[in-house]
């Protein structure tokens, strides 16, 4: 049972049903992270006390969604069994009350529900595999390695924006230009007036995937969050290979936008933690732990000290 309640009640200006199911694509080799993925999934190291699955899992349930699709590879069922019960370990921590709760959280969040990538042959082509669960309602997809702050939330506005268009929603952030290589990026243009009372919208004019500097149509770069509609998954089975031999979501996506789909984005200016690459894990890490109540006074006190202290253990003067 979660703790949450999904919002299936329609957007009342256009009929249209609000997203109450998320996928997260979950079955990547990570290999930036080896060896210490070789059996442990990315999607659980641990930021904290936390893995950074649960951490995307609760930003979805923090949205009213409740109904979670995990689209795994081999080697990664230890990802459902985070969210699984266990009875002896309740059993143990009965007279620690804390820890206890913190355990059960995990069990209560959401349902998960999983589905098996036998081929990592793209984004695209992990997406397709949500449609025997999510059938042609929209639904969100939250890529497995980044997430947002509690406090700032991005889905929400999501969610509500692709109710009311019936489109592809996108979510996007600046990026430095000479850094476009490494993103999906999109042309832009305003947004109808109707939307502006929902966030910062913009209307979606073409998208390329992880376009040269020089080829770049603005420096706004695809974050890992998208609402979609159920037509889709016709989308992604006529589009075919595209960057890296891959079946690229972002090319599915401009072929609904082609052939009419709107496409609107909100550019999110809130903070975002990317865990895709060891440096950006770490910078989360350090960051999370720094703003924690019980950690974070005595942490920044310990990183100040580290950081004014050189190689050899001596200090700077």
């Amino acid at each position: 049972m979660s703790e949450h309640s999904a919002n299936p009640s329609a957007t009342a200006a256009t009929g249209r049903s609000r997203a109450v199911k998320a996928v997260i694509p979950a079955a990547g080799l990570a290999t930036r992270f080896l060896p210490a993925t070789k059996a442990v999934p990315k999607e659980l190291l641990p930021v904290v006390d936390r893995p950074v699955l649960q951490y995307i899992v609760e930003e979805a349930t923090q949205a009213g969604i409740t109904d979670v699709l995990l689209i795994t590879g081999r080697g990664k069922t230890s990802m459902v069994d985070h969210f699984d019960r266990r009875p002896d370990l309740e059993e143990r921590l009965a007279k620690k009350p804390d820890l206890l709760a913190a355990v059960k959280r995990t069990e209560e969040l959401a349902a998960i529900y999983t589905c098996r990538q036998p081929e990592q042959l793209g984004l695209g082509h992990a997406v397709g595999f949500a449609e025997s669960h999510v059938g042609d309602a929209p639904f969100a997809v939250l890529l497995g390695d980044e997430f947002v702050k509690p406090s700032e939330p991005l889905l929400p506005a999501m969610l509500e924006l692709q109710a009311r268009t019936g489109g592809v929603v996108l979510a996007f952030f600046e990026v430095d230009p000479a850094e476009t290589s490494r993103y999906g990026i999109a042309s832009v243009e305003p947004a109808e007036s109707e939307y502006a009372d929902i966030a910062e919208v913009v209307k979606v004019t073409g998208m390329v995937e992880k376009p040269s500097p020089e080829e770049a149509p603005s420096n706004l770069a695809v974050l890992g969050r998208y609402v979609l509609p159920g037509r889709i998954f016709d989308a992604i089975r006529r589009t075919e290979p595209g960057s890296g031999g891959e079946i690229q979501l972002t090319d599915a996506m401009e072929l609904l936008r082609t052939e009419g789909v709107p496409v609107h984005a909100i550019v999110y200016r809130g903070t975002r933690y990317d865990t895709g690459m060891p440096l950006g894990y770490l910078q989360t890490v350090v960051q999370i732990a720094a703003e924690r109540e019980d950690l974070g006074a005595e942490f920044r006190k310990w990183l100040a000290e580290f950081v004014n202290t050189d190689a050899s253990g001596g200090a700077d003067t």
